[in-house]
């Protein structure tokens, strides 16, 4: 951990044990040249000298021996007082410690609203959490492995620990107030699982799942997850796209994200741009000669999607548009229109 209380018991930990290991080598030291004792003897004379277990003395020890040994018992009986004191210490604030920042993190979570809920940490879970951090989208991350948590914790992200089977874990990652789920576990059958209780619990949310088995698509689907991932399909489109139009693929995924922040493409809600009371055209927006950002998409307020739209497209209220740039063209559309991206 790197709270500095944390590291404050460590130090005075390390610093209890130092003093145990002077006072241990000079009990042994002690009674092997001033009572002749051998290394042995000396050890055990010592341990049990420390320890304060009462066991007899090895052979009756001389009066330099018996002072050494008051001094030794002094000295033992503060220095091991002070170690046991500090490390119950270190333990109790160590599980205080533990409560506070869980209900710090609690405290967090509801606060959230609109928020993405991620099921799974796994290799789909990391790679959803990287691209909503770049895209400044607040999420939760839902995991049952203890040590995938303790492991990730510090990068700041909210985690809830729990299975996400069950309704109790979905509610305190903030079901009720989110917008999005994902469902990024290896089993589909646990997937399906969670897509049923998180479209009981919110019938708002948009559920994305993932799935290993073709026939799992449309039984997420009837269970009510919106969109269906097949990682395995996707991989495998992918490496053959590299066989058949190789420079595509390095294009397409060009547009993605090629560093931190480095945003190709956008999707805009045409309210964002202006008083979408007065209807504009792609062509009055001119966003082009504003940004120097095109216009490549547009969604209706139906959910269709058109490819390449024409100038007369109406912007509507409700309608979105998916722009194209780059990083410093988005950058300009963004502080142009005062587009906030969401924390």
């Amino acid at each position: 951990m790197n709270n500095p209380l944390i590291k404050l018991f460590r130090s005075k930990i390390y610093t209890a044990l130092i003093l145990l290991v002077i006072v241990l080598c000079i009990g042994v030291l002690g009674y092997r040249f001033i009572s002749g004792f051998s290394w042995i003897d000396s050890v055990y004379m010592t341990v049990i000298t420390i320890t304060t277990v009462g066991f007899g003395e090895i052979e009756p020890l001389g009066v330099s021996a018996k002072i050494f040994t008051i001094f030794l018992i002094l000295a033992s009986v503060v220095i091991v007082g002070y170690a046991i004191s500090i490390i119950t210490e270190y333990i109790l604030s160590r599980n205080n410690f533990e409560d506070i920042k869980k209900r710090k993190m609690q405290k967090k979570i509801d606060s959230m609203h609109d928020h993405i809920i991620i099921c799974g940490y796994g290799r789909n879970g990391k790679q959803a959490a990287t691209k909503l951090s770049t895209y400044n989208k607040p999420f939760v991350i839902v995991e049952k492995d203890k040590e995938v948590i303790e492991k990730f914790k510090e990068d700041d992200v909210s985690f809830v620990h729990g299975n996400a089977n069950e309704d109790k874990t979905l509610i305190e990652a903030g079901i009720e107030r989110a917008s999005t789920l994902i469902s990024a576990l290896p089993s589909d059958a646990d997937n399906l699982f969670i897509v049923l209780s998180a479209r009981q619990i919110n019938s708002e949310l948009t559920i994305i799942s993932r799935a290993s088995q073709d026939t799992s698509y449309q039984k997420l689907k009837l269970a009510g997850a919106n969109n269906v991932i097949l990682p395995d399909r996707i991989g495998g489109d992918q490496m053959a796209s590299l066989v058949v139009v190789p420079d595509l693929v390095e294009f397409i995924d060009n547009l993605g994200i090629v560093g931190e922040r480095n945003i190709n493409i956008e999707e805009v809600k045409v309210d964002q741009l202006y008083d979408a009371t007065n209807t504009k055209t792609i062509r009055e927006l001119d966003l082009r000669r504003k940004t120097g950002c095109t216009v490549i998409g547009f969604k209706d307020t139906k959910g269709e999607y058109i490819v390449n739209p024409e100038a007369d497209t109406k912007l509507v209220t409700g309608s979105k548009i998916i722009v194209l740039g780059r990083p410093e063209q988005i950058e300009k559309l963004n502080s142009e229109y005062n587009i906030e991206q969401e924390a």
